[in-house]
């Protein structure tokens, strides 16, 4: 028989192409098993953000009610994501003495409750503030501090902020389609839980979500986000170059990039011909063209981006020790080559992050461009804790300097070389 499933979750990725969603259960043996999905042409969404709310109201509902559907089951709580640009990582640490007694959990309640306190979220938005991990009279990366003795216990934590308009408009867009939110989570918090080990998360890894019109770049280390920032551009700037370059509809030059496109040259690509005949409105002089043209074109966009890319990855400070992997993710990352081409163009090992860890999980989204919504539903699963949500309490707390609890992060994970 079938495991009975104890507890339903819902995630919600509206992106600049699409809208999906997907409703998971967790079983009572503990796995996760995708139960519905739903999927919507994304036409209120620009560069990530809403542009329209009606039209993304529908096309919200639209999605949902697919995944209601399939899984046979109504829903009213939904995990929302959100990649539009204005994201910042933040890192801040508190710490108190306890002169030696035993740690107990109201000690470690006051000490997030003074975490909280002391977040200073820059005129922006609190999208995210965890508690990463603890420290014991300067003993750096404990993480269940409690029953231990210490004369003096530190947390880090994890902070992400957004520009407070574009997350009330999704709220609002997606209440407006009568869902209540649950929790917005940022994008790249989302891709890293599908697509990163622990261990790549512990000891040092870029995550490049190549998403339509979006591009997130963000670092890992430490187990936790510690760098982020976004980039206007996307896969979708590829398919209106091969539209505008061949005459064609943003529909037939989406569709000759899948399934004729590469970022990586071959011999043959002068002889390969790819028949346009009835993707120009009158025939036209574009009926035919060289695999060879498409791919020049594909390559000069790449060009553009995939420098962008590692100029963003310098300015994180991905470099040395911390500076061995990037992994691709996103719709982008579906582009035939593109790991062979970003590894020779970035200097830095590339793998192509698919999501992993759910069961049931179709084939039609299994791959990079659904990495977000399949680790908004694995985050969500985890019911992280976030210090917004932790009743009050008082406790007299010293703050550490940023860049010195950056700088004691870097040395731990330096440590592991």
């Amino acid at each position: 028989m079938a495991a009975r499933v104890e507890k339903i979750f819902t995630a919600l990725d509206i992106g600049s192409s699409k809208i999906t969603a997907m409703i998971a259960g967790r079983t009572e043996d503990g796995e996760l098993t995708v139960l519905g999905t739903g999927q919507r042409e994304s036409k209120g969404v620009k560069r990530g953000y809403v542009a329209d709310t009606e039209i993304t109201e529908l096309d919200v509902r639209d999605a949902v009610e697919q995944a209601e559907r399939i899984a046979g089951t109504n829903i009213d709580d939904v995990w929302v994501s959100f990649s539009a640009g204005g994201l910042t990582s933040m890192l801040t640490s508190v710490e108190t003495e306890l002169g030696g007694h035993r740690i107990e959990q109201e000690d470690i309640d006051m000490l997030l409750d003074a975490g909280r306190q002391s977040i200073d979220p820059q005129g922006k938005m609190v999208l995210h503030a965890q508690p990463a991990l603890y420290t014991l009279d300067g003993l750096n990366g404990v993480k269940k501090p409690k029953g231990l003795h210490a004369d003096r216990l530190g947390v880090d934590i994890h902070v992400i902020l957004a520009e407070g308009s574009p997350v009330r408009n999704i709220d609002m867009s997606v209440r407006g389609a009568h869902l209540n939110v649950r929790s917005i989570v940022a994008s790249p918090i989302a891709a890293g839980t599908a697509c990163l080990s622990p261990e790549e998360r512990e000891l040092g890894v870029a995550l490049v979500e190549m998403g339509a019109e979006v591009t997130n770049v963000s670092l890992f280390a430490g187990g936790m986000l510690v760098g982020l920032m976004t980039l206007p551009y996307g896969a979708a700037d590829i398919t209106d170059d091969i539209a505008s370059s061949f005459g064609l509809r943003r529909a037939q030059a989406e569709r000759i990039k899948c399934f004729y496109g590469s970022a990586i040259t071959s011999p043959r690509d002068n002889h390969d011909v790819i028949d346009l005949e009835g993707d120009t409105e009158e025939g036209g002089e574009h009926s035919r063209i060289t695999r060879a043209q498409l791919i020049a074109v594909i390559r000069q966009r790449l060009d553009h981006v995939i420098g962008e890319i590692g100029r963003t990855l310098k300015e994180l400070g991905f470099s040395g020790p911390v500076g061995r992997q990037v992994v691709l993710t996103g719709g982008g990352a579906e582009l035939k080559g593109i790991a062979d081409y970003a590894q020779s163009a970035l200097g830095h090992t590339v793998r192509v992050g698919r999501p992993a860890g759910l069961n049931a999980l179709p084939e039609a989204h299994s791959g990079p461009a659904f990495a977000g919504l399949a680790g908004l539903t694995l985050y969500a699963s985890q019911e992280p804790v976030d210090l917004r949500a932790m009743p009050s309490a008082h406790q007299n707390v010293g703050k550490y300097a940023g860049s010195a609890m950056i700088g004691r992060l870097m040395s731990a994970m330096r440590g592991n070389f």
